[in-house]
Formats: structure tokens, C-alpha cells, sequence
């Protein structure tokens, strides 16, 4: 089995159910299947065939749910690229992964104006309409003035609805996702067929989503955390997607009373944010049946702050792009411990290890490794990378963490984020655990500056929600709760700390931004 044919059984079992609501429309399973059939018959006809690349220069769009879908169900490999990237950035990705077809917004016209030359490989620029209504726009009427650009209405247009698509092989590279490395270039992890259905089977089964579910997908589709979770897990199950263009929490109260949506998947930004917005009231998020955090450790006050706000329950999980992306939740059906990134899911077997890749004891803290179905092919055309990040059938993380008696694994730190402050381990998260315990503190971030006597010293970064607060006062109060090596030499005010697209605080931004952006 695999995502395509199993969207394409639910059309046929539960064709009237609501597959998407977006902006106003919504549209059936059934509906959806045909253009995703639509689509793909189109890409043949252009000669796209099974192996070939396509990448997705999309926002969160019903175009984005057919572009993916239809071209792996003619058995394309999927690049899925941030829309916001630079045209350096965007040009990588599209050469190293020998892109054949891109599908992206008619935003994208001068940028393909502008490289398309630079491309020799790129045979195809698929543009969508900005307003995503699927009715050709004047900005793209003039498109025969550049050979390789097509309207994605008259692609989809020229398709055939009994389309036979090629067979699909399990290890077939379903998906290629550029991660976002802290040094060098992104590496393309290949995700096949079986690692992308086998993840979103067994979280959308973990989470216990069915077709009564209403799942608010605002985080962005072209990451993981995403892909996973608040698309393919709930298209897998029957369940109706509320696609939201982009994050807003007006936006998101506002959606969630009018759809009655059930479930919420989001970073720990956005619920800071959902916390904070003076409007946000209790009662329109009272149909939330469960909200799923990830793509960073959620801080336990935060945590604990908005389920008694919104009395919600927030399962807190991990993952990564290298294991599709889910690896462990914390379990609906017997107590949830905050702080804990939960248990294993099915089919998924996490330890943690010290450098010889040995299993450390209960409580100690190592390397989480990960083994299951969801884990990655490999880096595309990176065999040196792939060895070392893969060993003996297990994906070592990078991340550093501990297990407790009963099961539950807490991410301690990135292994490249640790600081040594004279000679003793300290990882930015306990600090900024107690900087987020802090009333006046709305947001934290720790990175290790180096020190003539130390070798490392601890600097933290935090917005405040109190003008009168000083870094004084909070260092007082760090001395209360963190051993001396680990109290932050200086704290600086920030208006506000950098964030990726998915709104997860970068910690190395810091150290540029700081110049200009400290507060006081």
C-alpha cells in the first residue's frame, strides 16, 4: 500500500466526505482524487514520467495536496521547497536534485526569468495561480512567450481521469526533503513509499484520527512535521483537512469555531502565540479533541499554561526529516509526563546510546538512535554522509537524550548545541526551562559565546512581556534554580528571536541579529 492508492480507496469508500475546507471551498474525496488523477494523466502527457524529479515551490494550497499526490501516483520523486527561499538557495536544491519539473505560484515567474537559463535540467516551470481559485489569471495568459512555463489549470486540464498509473515498488523514492543543516549545504533525505505510508499509518493510528476528525493544517506543507502529521496522516484515516494559507492566531480561533475542528498540530511558537493573543477565547478551540506539538522541545510552563487556559490536552512528540518525520508521541490512553517527548510509536524503536553506540542505563543521558520502516533510504548522491548517519540499521539523531523507567524519552539538547563551561556539560535547554518558568518571559533561547577562562560561557536571549524587568533581576532569579556553571553570564532583551518558516527559534541567528536587535 501506499499514500496515493490509499487516498484513492478512501475516494471510492467515502466519496461525499469532506476531504479539504479552504477559504470559503471545500471539496469531497472524490473530487480530490479526480484532480490528483487529473493531474498526474497531465504530467505524462508532458512527458514526466516515473523517477523523474519534481519539485514544489508551493504554500499551503489545495495545489499543493494534487501537485504531491498526483505525481506520486505517476511514480515521480517529490522535492517540496520553501517558497521563501533565496534564488541561491532554490537553485541548489532544483540542481542537486536533477529537478526535471517545478510546480510553483505565478509569484515565481521573475525568479524563473531570471536563472531559468542557469537550469539546463528544469524542462518544465508548472505555475499556479496566485489566488489559488484555479481560474487562469491575467499574469499568466502570456505564458507562450516562455516555452518551458505552463498554467497548472491546463496541465491538470489535459489529464485523463482513466489514467493508469505505473506500479509503485515500496522502496521506490517517494519524496527527497532538503534539511536545513547548521553547516554546509542541505542534505536531500530519500524517503520511499513505505517510509512515508508506514509513519502516517502509524501516527494517524496512534493519534486515533478518523473521518469525524477536522485537522487545522496551518503548519507548512512543504516540511515533515507537516507532511506527516496534518496531511498525509489524516488523508490516510478519512479525515477532513482545514488548509489555512499561513499561521495567524485570529485566524486560527477563528477557523477552529467555524469548522469545529478536533485536532491542532503546531510548534511551540504558535501556541506561545495562541497563548498570548489577548482576543483568543476558551471556547472557540473548545472542540479540540487533542493538539500535537513538535519540531521543538515545548517548554513545560508553556505547556501547562495552555492546557489549563484552553483545557485541551497537548501531546508533545519528535521526529525528523530523516525518519518521516515521527518517532515518538506521548500516549493518549495512559498519563502524558510534561517535558517528555512520549514513547515509541508502532513499528518504531528508539534507545539512547553513548559513542560506541552502546545502550547507556535508565536515566543516564546518550544519543537517541532510531530503527523502524519510517527510516530514510539514505542523503541523495551523499554515500560518505548516508554511512555515517545510518549504522547497522540504526539513524543516529544527533540529538541528546535520556529514557525513564517507564519508556518515555526527553530530549536533552542538539549534540552540536551543547556547552562546555569549563569542562562541565551544560545543555541550553535546562536554562531556558527556567528562563520560561519566569512570569515576565514570553520567549528564551541559550547558545554557548566563547570565554578566555572557561572556554565557553552561557548567553541567554529572552522577550519579556514587562519593560521594567532587568537582566539583573533574572539572573538573580536563575541563581536561585541552576548550579553556578550553568547561570547565564549576560542576558540581553530582544524584541523578538528569529524564527524558521515553521516558527522554531533558531539559536544560531542569535549571534547576527543581536547587534541590532537588542532591546535594551
Amino acid at each position: 500500500m501506499n499514500l496515493p492508492l490509499q487516498l484513492h480507496e478512501t475516494s471510492k469508500a467515502s466519496a461525499s466526505q469532506i476531504a479539504y475546507y479552504f477559504m470559503g471551498q471545500s471539496s469531497t474525496y472524490a473530487e480530490l482524487d479526480g484532480a490528483i488523477t487529473k493531474f498526474a494523466s497531465g504530467l505524462a502527457k508532458l512527458g514526466v514520467k516515473k523517477g523523474d524529479h519534481i519539485a514544489l515551490l508551493l504554500g499551503n494550497s489545495p495545489h499543493f495536496v494534487i501537485s504531491l499526490y498526483g505525481a506520486l501516483r505517476l511514480g515521480a520523486t517529490v522535492i517540496p521547497i520553501n517558497p521563501i527561499y533565496t534564488q541561491d538557495e532554490i537553485g541548489y536544491i532544483l540542481n542537486n536534485g536533477d529537478v526535471k519539473a517545478v510546480v510553483g505560484l505565478d509569484l515565481m515567474i521573475p525568479l524563473v526569468e531570471k536563472v531559468h537559463m542557469l537550469l539546463p535540467k528544469v524542462e518544465h516551470y508548472i505555475i499556479c495561480e496566485t489566488d489559488q481559485s484555479g481560474i487562469a489569471l491575467s499574469g499568466i495568459e502570456n505564458l507562450s512567450a516562455y516555452p518551458k512555463m505552463k498554467s497548472f489549470t491546463d496541465v491538470a486540464a489535459s489529464g485523463d481521469l482513466n489514467f493508469l498509473e505505473p506500479e509503485l515498488g515500496d522502496d521506490d523514492t517517494a519524496l527527497i526533503l532538503y534539511t536545513s543543516g547548521t553547516t554546509g549545504k542541505p542534505k536531500g533525505a530519500m524517503l520511499s513509499h513505505k517510509n512515508l505510508y508506514s509513519n502516517a499509518r502509524d501516527v494517524g493510528t496512534y493519534l486515533k484520527m478518523n473521518h469525524d476528525d477536522r485537522v487545522i493544517t496551518t503548519l507548512p506543507m512543504f516540511h515533515v512535521f507537516c507532511l506527516t502529521v496534518a496531511l498525509n496522516a489524516p488523508l490516510l484515516r478519512g479525515a477532513s483537512l482545514i488548509i489555512m494559507p499561513k499561521f495567524s492566531p485570529k485566524e486560527t480561533f477563528r477557523m477552529a469555531k467555524e469548522l469545529e475542528a478536533t485536532v491542532f498540530a503546531g510548534v511551540p511558537t504558535m501556541y506561545n502565540f495562541l497563548y498570548q493573543y489577548p482576543e483568543g477565547n476558551p471556547a472557540d478551540l473548545s472542540t479540540l479533541r487533542l493538539c500535537i506539538s513538535g519540531g521543538a522541545s515545548m517548554p513545560v510552563a508553556l505547556l501547562k499554561n495552555f492546557e489549563q487556559k484552553f483545557n485541551v490536552l497537548v501531546s508533545e512528540g519528535y521526529g525528523l526529516s530523516e525518519a518521516s518525520p515521527v518517532t515518538c508521541f506521548n500516549p493518549l490512553d495512559r498519563p502524558r509526563k510534561p517535558g517528555s517527548i512520549g514513547v515509541s510509536i508502532p513499528n518504531v524503536e528508539n534507545k539512547v546510546v553513548n559513542e560506541l553506540g552502546e545502550e547507556v542505563p535508565v536515566g543516564e543521558v546518550g544519543e537517541l538512535i532510531v530503527q523502524g520502516p519510517n527510516v530514510m533510504k539514505g542523503y541523495y548522491k551523499m554515500p560518505e554522509e548516508t554511512a555515517a548517519a545510518i549504522r547497522s540499521g540504526w539513524l543516529y539523531t544527533g540529538d541528546m537524550a535520556r529514557m525513564d523507567e517507564e519508556g518515555y524519552f526527553y530530549i536533552v539538547d542538539r549534540k552540536k548545541d551543547l556547552i562546555i563551561v569549563g569542562g562541565y556539560n551544560v545543555y541550553p535547554r535546562e536554562v531556558e526551562e527556567v528562563l520560561y518558568n519566569h512570569p515576565n518571559v514570553v520567549e528564551a533561547a541559550v547558545l554557548g559565546v566563547p570565554d578566555p577562562n572557561q572556554g565557553e560561557a552561557v548567553q541567554a536571549y529572552v522577550v519579556s512581556n514587562d519593560q521594567e524587568l532587568t537582566s539583573e533581576q533574572l539572573l538573580n532569579y536563575c541563581k536561585e534554580h541552576l548550579a553556578k556553571y550553568k547561570i547565564p553570564s549576560s542576558i540581553d532583551f530582544l524584541e523578538e528571536l528569529p524564527k524558521n518558516t515553521t516558527g522554531k527559534i533558531l539559536r544560531r541567528a542569535l549571534k547576527s541579529q543581536v547587534a541590532q536587535a537588542v532591546k535594551r
